[in-house]
């Protein structure tokens, strides 16, 4: 293992996964606060400081493993931002404007990182690559991350905000995935795959419900701004 190239790699993705969760989470919390509920707010969730979203494992210690393992894909997750309904002036579309807070900053993001994309010319060549680098990685991360929010399966984004949209039963029965959608999501996207894999049948959810999307996202914001 080339411990240099691991280390250049971590450069270029540090900062604009950091950014990309840290906004995403205070996204959130902003939102609430600005429809009725403190409670994020209180408990310091609505700031910039990545510290205070940071979950140890999902945010640091699992994305480095799968890198420094090669695995092929990157995963990791922060600390969920609580958020009381009862607070909220109208909790049913307050909670979907609340899921939604947090891709949509992630879009934002991506549209920022394209805007500012021609400041890599007027720097030094010997920082521009890098620069480059870092700008291209938090245009396609917060694409994914955004994508990957809004799959209609709780505890995601997708998941409350279908939550909000579906009549009641459904919305109940979508609700009550809320538990144990996680295991589902890394299982149906990383484990299966790997166990059809093992036996030569190709199964790639993420790749068609995720990866696709962003890259499809990733060429027609660039394409359009950049």
């Amino acid at each position: 293992m080339d411990l240099g190239a691991v280390g250049y790699q971590i450069s270029i993705w540090l900062l604009p996964v950091l950014l990309a969760i840290t906004l995403h989470e205070a996204g959130h919390g902003y939102a609430a606060r600005l429809l009725g509920d403190r409670t994020a707010s209180d408990q310091g969730r609505v700031t910039l400081n990545p510290l205070a979203h940071i979950d140890p494992f999902g945010t640091i210690i699992l994305p480095g493993l799968l890198l420094l393992t090669q695995a092929g894909f990157l995963f990791g997750y922060a600390k969920p931002v609580p958020v009381n309904w009862r607070n909220l002036r109208n909790p049913k579309r307050d909670m979907m404007l609340v899921a939604l807070a947090g891709p949509g900053m992630n879009f934002a993001l991506a549209i920022l990182a394209v805007l500012i994309f021609p400041l890599v010319t007027v720097i030094p060549a010997s920082a521009a690559a890098w620069l480059a680098q870092n700008l291209q990685t938090m245009i396609w991360f917060n694409l994914l991350l955004a994508v990957f929010n809004l799959l209609p399966i709780p505890p995601l984004d997708g998941g409350r905000v279908a939550v909000g949209l579906l009549p009641r039963r459904p919305a109940m029965a979508l609700a009550r995935l809320e538990r144990v959608g996680i295991f589902v999501v890394l299982g149906g996207f990383f484990l299966l795959p790997m166990v059809f894999g093992a036996i030569g049948i190709h199964f790639a959810p993420f790749q068609t419900l995720v990866l696709g999307p962003t890259n499809v996202l990733y060429d027609v914001l660039t394409g359009v701004l950049g």
